[in-house]
Parts: C-alpha cells; structure tokens; sequence
C-alpha cells in the first residue's frame, strides 16, 4: 500500500471505527450536561464536577485499552515506549476512579476539577514517566551531542512551560502552595510532552504514525488552555471551562486508538521516516518568556515577576548551551565535509589501480610546474609487451604488473617528482628543476629498476619499457612539451626495448640514448 493509499484508507478506518464515534459522542454528552448544569447553584456546581469526573473514565479506559492492544504488537524500543504508556495509563484510571468516588463522599466546598492527593501522585507520577519515555526513546543515527541537544531543548521547553504558568495562570498570595505548583507542574510538563512528540514524528523513529501522534500532541494545547481560562480552583465555573479540561482525554485516547487500527492492517504501522534536526520550538520558549517579563512587569517587583526572571534567566543560558553544543557539531560537521572533500578531491586526482596522479593532475601539476622559471622535464614511459602479459596470463595478472611497475618508479625518482599513469600501459613523469642531462639520469634509473623481473601468480615477467623524453623550452606549453616527450618515446619504442629517446627543442633528429 502506498503513502496515498495508506492515508485514504487511515481516514476512512477512523470514520467508521465505532469505539471512536462513541468517544466523540460520549465528549459531547458532557458538554451537554457541562451547559445543562451552568446555572450558578451549590447543587449545579457539585453536579458539574461529578460529571467531569464520571466522564473521564470511559475515556481512560478505551486508552488504556488501546494502548495495551499496540503493546502487544510492538517490538524493540517502540514496544518499551507503549509498556510505559499503556501501565501510565492504568494509573490514570485508577486515580480517577478514586476521584471520581471522592466526589460523592467529599464534604460540600471541596469539589474541584483538580484531583486529590492520591489522584495527583498518581497521574503525576505517569505523566512524567510518559514524557520520559518520550524524550528517551532512540532516534536513528543520533550522536552524543545531538541527543544532548535534544535533553537542552526538552529542558528549555520544559521551564518555558513553568514560565508561561507563573506569568498568566498563577496569581501568588491566592491559591494554595499545592494548587500553585499542580499549575506550573501540569503547564510544564504538557508543554514538554508535546516538544517531545513533535521531535519523535520529525526524527522518522516514532513508535506511532503521526496521524495518531497528532490528537495527543494537540491534547497539551488544550491543557494549556484550561489552565489559562481558569487554574485549579474550587467553586463554580464556566461550563465551556470543563468541555475544555476534558478534551485533553478525549484527544489522548483518540491516538493509541488510531494507532491500533493502523497496527492492524498496515505491516509498517509505526513512524515515517523524516528527519529534521533542528527545533525553533526553544527558541519560542526565549520570547515567550520575554513576553510573559513584559506583561508581569507593570505589577511591581514581586514574586511573580522575580519567578518569570529566573525563568527567562534560566532559558538563556539552556539556549547557550544548545547553540554551544550546535557550534560543535557544526564545526564536526564541517570538519567531516573537508575530509570527505579531500577524499574525493583525491580519488578523482588519483588513477584507482596503481595510487599514481591520473591523467588530468599530471597536467595539472605540469601546467603549474611551467609558471615557475626553474627547468621542467617530461618522461612518458610505455610498458613493452604488455599486451602479452594480459593475454597469457589473464587482466588480473596485468594489474598486478602495472601497481609493481608503479612502485618501482616511485622508488626511482626524487622527493619532488610526480609520477603518473595516463592509462592502459602508459605512464608519464613530471621532474621539477630538472634539466636534460637529469633527466637523462632519471630514465636509466627507471630502466635499472623495471629490469628486474617481477613474480606475477609464480611466473616472473620482466616489464619492458620505452621512455621519451623532452625538457621544457622557455615560453613553451604544456601541450607542446608533452607532444615532443610523445614523439620521443615513439622513437625509442621503434629502436628496440631497453632503449630511451630524447627530444630537443630546434634538433631535425632525435638522438638515442641506449
């Protein structure tokens, strides 16, 4: 099944899937009774948050349901990543079962959106758990530093979201230490959570499809939201306040039930691959901050504005870290990319079989060796009977033969000269500061060193060769002297093996040199 195909039939599945439908619905049953239940009454109000809780408790239980059935089919780290969730949770539904009871027995005066002491641990304890699980699930090819990063830019999401609750959400001196600290808790920890969910569908490693990782991560906006409209508090509130609190739950169920239904029938049902290594989502941390400095500071020096200073404080020097860690990876990067550079530079510099310069740098080095005032020689060498060897003995026998030939003229020459193969049995040598009688040397060194017969699969074949050779006239080019060296080395081949030939600029003849 194709991407196309695969998202036609994701969306036709959800439409039809009839635990979905019943989610919805069940949501907008409550909303019903949220509004039904809006006059502002001690009654309306007890029976609002008894619904509240009432309908959290079929939504916690089709998650924990389809988080268990995607465990089930998981592996690996994807498998570990739903075992954390689906056991979370649980949690999440016993607390808010026993929430939900504490509702009808709780003394009058005491109802609250916000769960008691059991409850809290509980979903506390979970929801960290989940976003630890997150953050700490792998990422392919992610190295030490990117997965420090990745921690920094959790950790500045993570005191944004704390920073955006202590400006707009929490009012010191008017709830309690516990409500207070619920609020920047929950702010920052939702935050994070969708940070770390929007990373795993971007790093193409996610244990879910993205269209099931985006309801949960829309879900932490939501939260956001209800702490905005209305933190924790005991007493009557807005019936669009509850519809608000509980989509979090519904969007949060939507997504392992989505994922089940892929997990069915897709037999790749877990992350695409994608990767984008990069997040502005920190760096939005910074301005919100700055934003949340702005909006505190026409209320004085106070509490509030001291925790949004310390905060922003904080989110700088975590943003520092990051682009430090950023700076070094860009300059390994960097650092890599000269290596890899150098390395093709090379490979397209060098001739493959014997390590030589190829034809294209032996130019190259020839026409820069031309600008300098010093004498330049040329030497073109051609292997005599090579043909021969490759024909008797097979290709493979006359390679080996062109890498030893290659290694004996390296050893035959100085420091500064650069030997080359042009290709087939032909060979070229630059000789820098060089003038004709040196180079007359260099080629009888050359003959003496290939003289030697070379052991090739148990048969010893002596390479034969014939050697032109030109030194450079003042103002002549490249072309022209390699073309002389060229005849040369033809003459030298017509005079019979063992012999060298070089050719003098404004000569008729070209003298041999046996």
């Amino acid at each position: 099944m194709d991407a196309s195909g695969r998202r036609q039939w994701e969306s036709r599945s959800w439409r039809r899937d009839p635990l979905l439908i019943g989610a919805v619905a069940w949501t907008a049953l409550a909303a019903v009774i949220f509004f039904a239940l809006s006059a502002d009454t001690e009654t309306n109000t007890l029976w609002q948050v008894r619904a509240y809780w009432i309908f959290q408790l079929p939504l916690d239980g089709l998650l924990a349901y389809s988080s268990w059935r995607v465990f089930r089919v998981a592996a690996g780290a994807t498998r570990r990543f739903w075992l954390v969730l689906a056991a979370s949770v649980s949690g999440f539904l016993c607390g808010d079962s026993i929430q939900t009871v504490l509702t009808f027995v709780n003394p009058p005066g005491t109802w609250s959106t916000t769960g008691g002491i059991v409850q809290s641990a509980i979903f506390t304890v979970g929801l960290v758990a989940i976003v630890v699980a997150m953050l700490a699930h792998p990422h392919p090819g992610r190295s030490g530093r990117e997965r420090l990063a990745f921690w920094l830019d959790s950790a500045t999401v993570l005191v944004g979201g704390a920073v955006i609750a202590w400006g707009f959400a929490v009012k010191p001196g008017e709830y309690s230490r516990t409500d207070m600290l619920a609020t920047l808790g929950l702010a920052a920890v939702a935050l994070t959570s969708s940070f770390a969910s929007v990373k795993m569908i971007l790093s193409g490693n996610a244990p879910m499809r993205r269209s099931a990782a985006i309801p949960m991560t829309v879900s932490a906006g939501f939260t956001m939201i209800g702490l905005f409209v209305a933190p924790p508090a005991v007493g009557h509130l807005d019936p669009s306040v509850y519809l608000v609190r509980l989509m979090p739950s519904l969007l949060i169920a939507l997504g392992p039930r989505i994922q089940e239904l892929i997990a069915r029938f897709d037999p790749e049902p877990f992350g695409e691959r994608r990767r984008k290594r990069y997040s502005l989502l920190p760096y939005g941390s910074m301005i919100v901050a700055l934003v949340a400095l702005i909006a505190v500071m026409p209320h004085g020096v106070g509490a509030q504005m001291w925790g949004v200073v310390v905060g922003l404080a904080l989110i700088c020097v975590l943003v520092a870290g990051r682009q430090l860690v950023a700076f070094h990876d860009n300059t390994s990067l960097i650092e890599r990319l000269d290596a890899t550079m150098a390395e093709l530079r090379r490979q397209a510099e060098t001739d493959g079989l014997t390590g030589l310069a190829n034809r294209t740098r032996f130019h190259e080095e020839l026409g820069r060796a031309l600008e300098q005032p010093s004498g330049v020689s040329v030497l073109l060498v051609d292997l005599d009977g090579f043909k021969a060897v490759n024909d008797t003995l097979g290709h493979a026998a006359g390679d080996e033969l062109l890498v030893a030939v290659a290694e004996k003229m390296r050893a035959a020459l100085r420091a500064g000269d650069v030997p080359a193969r042009l290709g087939g049995d032909e060979f070229a040598v630059l000789l820098r500061d060089c003038a004709g009688p040196e180079s007359e040397e260099t080629a009888r060194r050359i003959l003496v060193a290939l003289s030697d017969p070379v052991e090739i699969s148990g048969v010893p074949v002596r390479a034969g060769a014939s050697i032109g050779a030109a030194s450079a006239e003042p103002g002549e080019g490249a072309g022209a002297l390699v073309r002389r060296a060229d005849v040369a080395m033809y003459a030298a081949k017509s005079a019979g093996k063992g012999t060298w030939k070089r050719y003098d600029a404004g000569m008729e003849s070209i003298p041999a040199i046996n």
